[in-house]
């Protein structure tokens, strides 16, 4: 593929970086609107105003683009985690950010509930042999580990915990929040998933997690 190739769309000349990032953004829409299986890259490529073959030039193939979608949703989350600068707080006040944080990117960011529902669906088949998966995510237990211990050594916090226990257990009450939002609302009421239903539930997995770890 030539250079004017990579540069042209349908109306002007565009950064092949920013190329990139729209079409990583469309697929992302794309892949948790209709899953890995029927997701079609040429809606991708009509969305961004490119062309399939500049797409497989960035990146490869469909499931390729689609790792990289799954890769890109949980680099946002750590980001993320890493702009709360949890050292400088206290550990009982840097647990509940965390927490916080959690339960607040994931009710904001619906794409990345469905990719992971989807991506478990398959087993995590396209994640299960990439390293780059297990580095994207490392972040996240280091620092929690580091929370833990300075919990622990400040007496906050009980010893003989499992961190990444911990971080299931933060993690899959702010996903079921999410995931099982419609099946739960159809059983239960809306109620829970107002704004105010929310902000106290968020609350009280706060506390919840808190008392958990508590000396």
């Amino acid at each position: 593929m030539t250079q004017s190739e990579i540069s042209k769309s349908s109306s002007k000349k565009r950064n092949p970086e920013a190329v990139k990032a729209d079409i990583l953004r469309v697929a992302t829409e794309e892949f948790a609107t209709s899953g890995f299986a029927g997701a079609r890259v040429n809606l991708i490529a009509e969305k961004t105003e490119t062309s399939k073959r500049m797409l497989y030039y960035y990146f490869g193939d469909k499931e390729r683009l689609y790792i990289q979608v799954l890769e890109n949703a949980y680099r946002d989350i750590r980001l993320g985690e890493q702009e709360l600068r949890l050292a400088s707080l206290e550990p009982k006040e840097a647990l509940k950010t965390l927490i916080a944080f959690t339960f607040d990117h994931q009710r904001a960011n619906p794409a990345f509930i469905k990719l992971v529902m989807i991506e478990n669906i398959h087993e995590g088949r396209h994640l299960l042999a990439k390293d780059a998966f297990e580095q994207v995510n490392a972040p996240a237990i280091q620092r929690l580990t580091e929370i833990y211990q300075a919990g622990v050594a400040s007496g906050d916090f009980r010893s003989g915990l499992n961190v990444v226990e911990l971080h299931w257990f933060i993690s899959s009450m702010c996903f079921f929040n999410n995931s099982n939002r419609s099946t739960f609302s159809a059983a239960f009421g809306t109620e829970i998933f107002s704004d105010a239903g929310q902000e106290r539930l968020r609350t009280e997995v706060e506390e919840l997690i808190c008392r958990y770890v508590s000396a």
